[in-house]
C-alpha cells in the first residue's frame, strides 16, 4: 500500500513531533549534501530544534557562506531601493513637466485672446502688460531691421553711382577712341585721294602737251609764215 497523504500542520503530540523532526531533519541534511555534490552548489543549512539545539551543514565554511548571503541580500535591497527612488523621482519630474506644459498652453491661449473667461481682473492686467511688452519688443526689433535695411540700400546706392560713373567714363573713352580712329581713317583716305588726283593731273598734262606739239608741227608744215610770226 502507498504512503498516505500527511496534512501539513503542526503536530500536537510532542513525541510524534520529535520523531518527525528527527526524520525530516536527517532527510533535509541528506538533500543538502546531494545538492552540493551533484550540482557543485555552495550550500549552508542551519536548523534549530524547539529545544534550541543547532544542527547545521555546509560544503564550505559556513561563516563565509553567511557573509556572502548578507552581501547579496544587501546588494539586492540597495538595488531595489535605488530603482524605487529613481522611479519616484521620474514620476515627480514627469508630473512637474506636465504641469508646466499645461501652464504654458494656457498662457499662450490667453495671449491669443482665448480662455479669458476664467481670469480675474488682476490676471487680465498681467496678460495685458505681457502683450504690451511683447509689442514693444517687436516694434524695437522691426525698427532695428528697417534701419539696417535702409543702411544697406544707401550702400547699394553708392555702389550703383560709382558703377554708373565708371561706365560713363568707359563710354566717353570709347567714343573718343572711335572719333580719333575715324579722323585717322578720313585723313588717310583724303591723302590717297589727293595722290590719285595728282597722278591723274600729271598724266593729263603730259597728254595735253604731246598733242599740242603735234598740232604745232602740222601748222609749221601748212603755214610757215604763221610759225615764224608766233616765234
Amino acid at each position: 500500500m502507498g504512503r498516505g497523504k500527511i496534512e501539513i500542520k503542526r503536530i500536537e503530540n510532542s513525541t510524534n513531533r520529535q520523531v518527525t523532526f528527527c526524520k525530516r531533519r536527517n532527510g533535509l541534511l541528506k538533500k543538502a549534501y546531494e545538492l552540493a555534490v551533484l550540482c557543485d552548489a555552495e550550500v549552508a543549512l542551519i536548523v534549530f530544534s524547539t529545544r534550541g539545539r543547532l544542527y547545521e551543514y555546509a560544503n564550505n565554511n559556513i561563516r563565509s557562506t553567511i557573509e556572502r548571503y548578507k552581501k547579496a541580500s544587501s546588494d539586492n535591497a540597495n538595488t531595489h531601493s535605488v530603482q524605487e527612488i529613481n522611479a519616484a523621482y521620474y514620476q515627480q519630474e514627469s508630473a512637474k513637466l506636465r504641469q508646466q506644459i499645461q501652464t504654458i498652453q494656457n498662457s499662450n491661449r490667453n495671449l491669443m485672446g482665448d480662455s479669458l473667461s476664467a481670469l480675474n481682473v488682476k490676471e487680465l492686467k498681467q496678460v495685458e502688460n505681457r502683450l504690451e511688452k511683447a509689442i514693444s519688443r517687436i516694434r524695437s526689433k522691426k525698427h532695428e531691421l528697417l534701419l539696417a535695411e535702409i543702411e544697406n540700400l544707401h550702400k547699394r546706392e553708392v555702389e550703383l553711382d560709382n558703377e554708373s560713373i565708371y561706365l560713363r567714363t568707359k563710354i566717353a573713352e570709347v567714343e573718343r577712341f572711335q572719333q580719333h580712329h575715324h579722323q585717322m581713317v578720313s585723313g588717310t583716305e583724303m591723302t590717297a585721294f589727293e595722290a590719285f588726283a595728282s597722278r591723274n593731273y600729271f598724266a593729263h598734262s603730259i597728254m595735253t602737251t604731246g598733242s599740242g606739239s603735234g598740232a604745232d608741227h602740222g601748222c609749221s608744215h601748212s603755214d610757215p609764215d604763221k610759225k615764224m610770226h608766233l616765234g
